[in-house]
């Protein structure tokens, strides 16, 4: 991925996106740190660590528009590679508690040694070092990933039959976490996290600092589809969207693209994961629901499928509602208004609603050339003919 790549992938949209993204990520933090409490201009604390699971969640719209906005595969188990992610980021937070634990363990943490289990399990170890942790949010999802997408699309599994195999897969994900000895806390997860790195993770600093990397991790992430999207093979993963039997035919290896593409979204899902983790401050196996992962869908289409700033703004502005309207007397009825919000954007704005203004605004400015070629016209101005002006 070359620079001239990256900037040949950016247009005028996709540039003031990444600004915008980039001063949040850098004014905010700034705000929360440097402005006294109670001034006007000042981000509390809390807001920092919301706004920042936030763009966690546009991350995770991201790769799940790669695979379905542009190419056709919609998975209603994303938030199974998410969840792995946030597990492999609190694994590593976990051990970091040390003796500071309830029972003062140095090895084992508190549900361990509530369950009376006599040692680490084998999975558990390298997870006390940052550098494995880290490798561990990209490899467990996108070998996971890997494996399930070679063996789906070599069977040749498309259309609604994929969507309810990847939906069943983090519904057995679920029912796995759940279960006290398969050593990840069962219905309690992994949480009472400390240190990230030596920081405390409950530090005004710390949250500053993760929501400013999360920002980052956005730029990268959107950077990075929009070079797999502008390049030939984007343009190939469009094909295999709108005709796969047809680039078959024509000899290219779709299970090929597929797989790529869709461990490359698993990988990024699992980013998203790790830095949702520490913000949030627990992990369980809740996050592997399958309504989760529909739910992600939703932002997508609401934002716009295909277009990628639609999608990361589908989740904020979804989430934001979701955070708005749970929080008072319609709480009880969040779902019913999803469920609305969806069916009104399909109905009324199929596009989205990035994709339906940039559907309008390709026709203002058609309408525009031609009435500025239509008054050329009538005042006689009129294109030169290139075969006169070469006699």
């Amino acid at each position: 991925m070359t620079p001239h790549m990256l900037t040949r992938s950016l247009d005028r949209g996709a540039t003031i996106f990444l600004a915008i993204v980039a001063a949040c990520g850098i004014l905010i933090p700034l705000s929360n740190l440097l402005l006294p409490a109670g001034s006007f201009l000042q981000v509390p604390t809390y807001l920092v660590a919301l706004w920042g699971k936030y763009v966690c969640y546009a991350i995770l719209a991201l790769a799940i528009d790669l695979i379905w906005g542009y190419c056709g595969i919609l998975s209603l188990g994303h938030g199974a590679f998410f969840a792995l992610g946030g597990y492999a980021m609190g694994m590593y937070l976990m051990r970091q508690i040390g003796t500071r634990g309830v029972y003062g363990n140095p090895i084992l943490p508190d549900f361990m040694v509530f369950l009376n289990y006599s040692k680490l399990p084998w999975y558990w170890y390298g997870f006390d070092m940052f550098w494995f942790a880290a490798l561990m949010v990209l490899v467990v999802p996108g070998l996971l990933a890997f494996c399930f997408g070679w063996l789906a699309f070599r069977s040749r599994v498309t259309g609604v039959y994929l969507s309810i195999i990847t939906q069943a897969m983090t519904y057995a994900l679920l029912l796995a976490f759940f279960r006290n000895d398969f050593g990840f806390g069962g219905n309690n997860g992994l949480t009472d996290f400390k240190d990230i790195l030596g920081f405390n993770v409950q530090a005004e600093g710390t949250r500053a600092a993760l929501f400013a990397l999360s920002c980052l991790a956005l730029i990268l992430a959107f950077l990075i589809c929009r070079s797999v999207v502008s390049s030939k093979l984007g343009k190939v993963l469009i094909a295999i969207r709108d005709a796969e039997s047809r680039s078959r035919f024509l000899g290219y290896r779709v299970e090929s693209y597929k797989l790529f593409v869709f461990t490359l979204s698993a990988c990024m899902a699992g980013v998203a994961g790790a830095l949702y983790v520490p913000q949030v401050g627990i992990i369980n196996p809740s996050e592997f629901a399958p309504g989760n992962s529909i739910e992600a869908v939703i932002w997508v289409a609401v934002g716009g499928r295909g277009t990628l700033i639609g999608a990361a703004l589908g989740a904020v502005v979804v989430n934001y509602a979701k955070t708005f309207f749970t929080s008072g007397m319609l709480a009880p009825y969040w779902l019913f208004m999803l469920g609305a919000l969806f069916i009104l954007v399909t109905l009324l704005l199929p596009k989205g609603i990035v994709g339906t203004f940039n559907s309008w605004w390709d026709q203002s400015k058609e309408n525009r050339a031609a009435t500025a070629a239509s008054a050329a016209a009538e005042d006689g101005v009129t294109e030169p003919d290139m075969a006169e002006s070469a006699q």
